[in-house]
Parts: C-alpha cells; sequence; structure tokens
C-alpha cells in the first residue's frame, strides 16, 4: 500500500474519474478538491457548507451530500454550486451523509439520523452511542425531487453502493457495525432492512468513541470493500456476508474507498487521522457507479 498524497484535511468521498485523476471532499476545509492522477497537484472545486459523500454522473456534475447544509447538492468543474434539495416537509434532510446513482438514474442517498450540531454538545465520546437517530435510506428523483423513503430508524447510517447485480443496495450502519442489503426489484415500498453481515472485531462501544463501517466499495467479483472508522481497517466481506480478508491501515480513520476507474486494479482510501489518501493494490478492478 502506498501513500498517494499527504496533508489532505480530514478527506472523505473520493470519486475515480476517466483520466485517473480524484474527486475527493475535505471537511476540515468545507471544501471538494480535485486531486490529478500521480497525486502531486490539488485545487479547490468548490467550497460548501460541509460536503461529504460525493457521487458523479454523466454529464461532468458532481452531487454532494452536504451535512452542514443538510442538502443535496449539484457543483460543476467551474465551482457553481446548486441547491437541489434540502429533503420535503415531510422528510427533511438531518445529515446527508453519503449517496450513489442507481441504474434507475435515481440518487440513492444515506441521512444518518440526527443534525450534526447534537454531537457537539457530548461529554462524552460514548454519549453518541445514546442518541436519537432516525437514519433514512432515500430514494431520490434528481428531476422531479421526489424523495421516497426506502428504510428509516437506522444508527448513523452511512456509505451506500450497489452490489454486482445492480439491483441489490448495500447500506452501512455504523453504530452497530452492520452492513444491510435491500432488494431493488421488489419496489420501493416493499423493500425489508436484511442483514448481510457485520464488520466489527469486538462491539463498537469498546473503543470509546464511534467506531464502524463508513464508506463501502465494491470490486468485479462482488467483494465488498468496507472502510472501517477506529477499527483502523479495510474489511472486505465475500458474496455471503463473511469476513473474507482484513488490511490493517496506517491510521486508524478509514473513512471512505473507491475503486479506480480508469483502468489500473487499484483503490482509493480517505484516511483522516493521518490526513492521507492511500493507494490499495488489489486482485480485482472496481464496479462501475451508474
Amino acid at each position: 500500500m502506498d501513500i498517494f498524497r499527504k496533508g489532505v484535511k480530514n478527506p472523505e468521498g473520493p470519486v475515480s474519474l476517466e483520466d485517473g485523476s480524484w474527486l475527493i471532499t475535505e471537511m476540515d476545509l468545507n471544501v471538494i478538491s480535485h486531486v490529478s492522477a500521480d497525486g502531486t497537484q490539488k485545487r479547490e472545486i468548490a467550497k460548501t457548507g460541509l460536503p461529504n459523500g460525493l457521487t458523479f454522473d454523466n454529464r461532468r456534475n458532481i452531487w454532494v451530500a452536504d451535512a452542514r447544509w443538510r442538502a443535496l447538492l449539484k457543483v460543476n468543474f467551474s465551482g457553481e454550486i446548486s441547491v437541489v434539495s434540502k429533503g420535503s416537509e415531510d422528510v427533511p434532510f438531518l445529515l446527508p451523509n453519503d449517496l450513489c446513482f442507481g441504474p434507475d438514474q435515481a440518487i440513492y442517498m444515506t441521512d444518518s439520523g440526527i443534525p450534526l450540531d447534537e454531537f457537539a454538545s457530548l461529554s462524552s465520546p460514548l454519549d453518541a452511542y445514546d442518541l436519537n437517530y432516525d437514519g433514512k435510506v432515500l430514494r431520490i428523483d434528481p428531476e422531479s425531487n421526489n424523495i421516497e423513503i426506502i428504510d428509516r430508524g437506522l444508527k448513523l447510517t452511512n456509505g451506500i453502493a450497489f452490489g454486482p447485480n445492480g439491483i441489490d443496495l448495500y447500506v452501512a450502519e455504523t453504530l452497530t457495525g452492520n452492513i444491510y442489503r435491500y432488494d431493488l426489484a421488489k419496489g420501493i415500498s416493499k423493500m425489508e432492512r436484511q442483514f448481510f453481515g457485520n464488520v466489527m472485531v469486538k462491539d463498537p462501544r469498546e473503543f470509546g468513541r464511534i467506531a464502524g463501517p463508513d464508506g463501502i466499495a465494491f470490486d468485479q467479483t462482488g467483494n465488498l470493500y468496507v472502510a472501517v472508522l477506529v477499527q483502523g481497517d479495510i474489511s472486505i466481506m465475500d458474496r455471503s456476508g463473511k469476513i473474507k480478508e482484513r488490511i490493517d491501515l496506517e491510521g486508524d480513520l478509514p473513512t471512505n474507498i473507491a475503486f479506480d476507474l480508469s483502468g489500473n486494479s487499484r483503490a482509493l482510501i480517505t484516511e483522516a487521522s493521518k490526513q492521507q489518501l492511500l493507494l490499495l493494490d488489489t486482485d480485482q478492478g472496481g464496479l462501475p457507479l451508474y
């Protein structure tokens, strides 16, 4: 594993571009950044409230889950920002976290289910486990802004990705360590939360702070790579949900992972404790994003 770049300020939301360069968020700076293919150059694209997850469409628009503005944003490479949605009257966004496009061209987004400022008032990091979460999995039509709730009541919903069949949707629940699966073929109203697996080596509370799965990504054979906060590893799950391998990292805050889609079998890991981007060589390439 190689250090691709140092000095990135609380990185998250990696997205691979066809030319080998990367998009990331730097949450300590509230910016979306573009990193060159060799890692030597970095430029700011736009500054928002607190950009977290990113995804990309075929019109070169960057879609952003912004935790502080509680909004879904659309940003172009010139830095122009559009607020697409802050939710609806019935479903206001609380803490947009991560997102991806689905095979139906809709955006699928996790909302961690609690306003960001509630974390700031905690007297102990462990108190975060006792907050009242209403974590959601949402389907958003980017044209009509129609919002549908796939699931709710989760404890800090986080990473999200479609599996190799393009039908099953996978979601990480940070505070339990669980990964869930939803069968999109059943329709939004009939989708049920299915337990897929758990990535923790011990009870998350035993780490003394919020620990658990953050960003997730699939390789082409259907293995799920999970960035596990504080546990400090990439946990690889097979198609049955069993842990196939754990890759320990230099740094205990891997926040997300994305496969290089420019033709290289490798993945970029955003790691916040040492403010770095890591490149992991893999046996397989990653699934393309919709």
